[in-house]
């Protein structure tokens, strides 16, 4: 390594790098820092040096400081007239990302314009470089609503996936997300993790695990959306990165909403928005936010999760990305809390969005909300005809989650409507879908649902909704249905209290009750035996 001791004015010995050694400085990671204090010297030393804290910061602080810096050392980079732009792109797009988790699209837009400004500037194009100018004109495009012109370009940096390198991969999964191919985007990220594990890359796999597991959580794969969220937080955490941490967290707290589990969305919600905050990161507390609204809509508190909402989905609300995608939610609340107005005007920008055609599911969602806005005024036959419509266009989901949410609506529909017959098979279909992706609040709305039209008296049965339950699971709710405390039960099965409220949990998700009364009266009514094993 070429360097030079200096001692300075405080007394203190300095390492001074030239330029061919600075690159040490990019490389430096908040877990294995570089104990070396740079003295002022030329434009690419201090360049590298605004990277490597620009970059820092991108992961474990304050985004507005992370694109200051990012911009600063792009600047120098230029400055120094440094022949490989690489660095230099590093930085404006580090410093699009750092705008992005902030939510503000025109200083993101302003970034793509200063890395396409680098690579005009750079002869030739090839490589690396060819890759990198794809990604930022398809995303510049999206930005601006371009789609058409969207296409081209990212469609090429899908193609480079044939490639076994991680970052290759990961761009590639990124690219078929914005182009809303999701389920390419799922095989890519976990292609692009299994290299970046490969290679021992921690880096690479925080940020592969975030957009793998963001892009399960849109196909509707919960479970493995939690799992890798789960991976990608122990990661971030070990490498030192609090804000790909939060992310995970907001991600598991969305997980967490599907599956009833009220108590975890609670947590990690809270934990993501207290670095979302304290950091500026707009997508991460929107992601949170929708997480604590989810949930209380699966708990039927349509009101409480509309004023949640209402801020998210206004022009200026919430993350410009992440907006459209809750706005289905919103609209579903708002109807049911009786406020359709406030749901009208949600509902004509999301048919906007729709008609882009970069969100597949949107269709279907888009039919269920003019389904639900329509039952106060349209006939029957245009609310029916818009309900079918989204579920035959659900077909083309990957998981079952959204398409349940419209079979139960249609299902309490056909209820309220005094056709009970045709409301069971479609309420049927909707807790099924729920039971198979693991949805249990909702699934619990879908029994109510479905005993409202008389299908407890015709087949499911005290008897029958027990025989659902483990034989650990029985033991537990007929203990608790005498009367016994969580502590009682586990001291008399020799188990924690921790474990009894576990089950209990999944217990009360099961049989669709919510008190320990209710569970004391299925218990009464059934029969004493144990179910078969499973």
């Amino acid at each position: 390594m070429a360097a030079t001791v200096r001692r300075l004015e405080d007394g203190s010995i300095a390492l001074v790098l030239t330029d061919a050694d600075a690159h040490l400085l990019a490389e430096a990671s908040a877990d294995q820092p570089l104990l070396v204090r740079v003295a002022a010297g030329t434009d690419g030393v201090r360049a590298r040096a605004e990277l490597a804290r620009g970059l820092r910061a991108l992961g474990d602080g304050p985004v507005s400081d992370a694109h200051a810096s990012l911009l600063l050392a792009a600047s120098l980079f230029a400055r120094s007239r440094v022949a490989d732009p690489r660095p230099a792109l590093t930085a404006v797009l580090a410093a699009a990302d750092a705008a992005w988790s902030a939510g503000d699209r025109p200083t993101c837009l302003a970034a793509l314009e200063a890395a396409r400004s680098v690579l005009t500037a750079a002869t030739p194009v090839e490589g690396d470089c060819a890759r990198l100018r794809d990604h930022l004109l398809g995303l510049h495009a999206l930005l601006e609503q371009r789609f058409a012109d969207a296409a081209g370009p990212l469609r090429r940096v899908l193609a480079h996936g044939r490639d076994d390198s991680p970052e290759t991969l990961r761009r590639a999964a990124m690219a078929a997300l914005l182009l809303g191919e999701i389920a390419t985007s799922c095989r890519m990220g976990v292609r692009a993790l299994a290299a970046s594990r490969a290679e021992g890359r921690d880096d690479l796999a925080a940020q592969t695990l975030e957009h793998l597991a963001y892009a399960e959580m849109r196909a509707g794969l919960h479970a493995r959306a939690r799992a890798h969220a789960g991976e990608g937080l122990q990661v971030a955490l070990r490498s030192g990165r609090s804000n790909t941490a939060a992310h995970h967290r907001a991600v598991l707290a969305l997980t967490a909403s599907v599956e009833g589990d009220t108590e975890e969305v609670a947590v990690q919600a809270a934990l993501a928005l207290s670095t979302a905050r304290r950091h500026g990161l707009e997508q991460t507390r929107t992601l949170a936010e929708w997480a604590l609204a989810r949930a209380e809509l699966g708990r039927g508190r349509a009101e409480a999760a509309a004023a949640r909402l209402g801020e998210l989905v206004r022009a200026d609300g919430g993350h410009f990305a992440v907006r459209p995608l809750l706005m289905p939610c919103f609209i579903e609340a708002a109807v049911l809390a009786g406020q359709a107005e406030a749901a009208r005007p949600v509902a004509d920008a999301f048919q906007a969005w729709a008609g882009f055609g970069i969100d597949r599911a949107a269709a279907a969602q888009l039919a269920r909300c003019r389904a639900l806005l329509a039952t106060a005024g349209a006939g029957a036959d245009t609310v029916e005809d818009l309900y079918r419509r989204a579920i035959d266009l659900h077909a083309a989901d990957i998981g079952d989650y959204e398409r349940a949410r419209t079979q139960l609506l249609y299902g309490n529909w056909l209820r309220r409507r005094r056709r009970p017959r045709e409301a069971r098979a479609v309420l049927r279909d909707a807790l099924h879908g729920f039971e198979r992706c693991g949805a249990r609040a909702w699934a619990d709305q879908a029994r109510a649902a479905l005993r409202a039209t008389g299908e407890a008296a015709t087949g499911l049965g005290e008897d029958a909704v027990l025989s659902s339950l483990t034989p650990h699971q029985l033991r537990i709710a007929r203990h608790v249905a005498t009367g016994a405390t969580n502590r009682e039960v586990a001291q008399a099965l020799s188990v924690s209290v921790r474990t009894v409220d576990h089950h209990l949990r999944n217990i009360f998700a099961a049989l669709g009750v919510r008190s320990r009364v209710e569970l004391a009266r299925l218990v009464a009514n059934a029969p004493e035996r144990e179910p078969m094993a499973r």
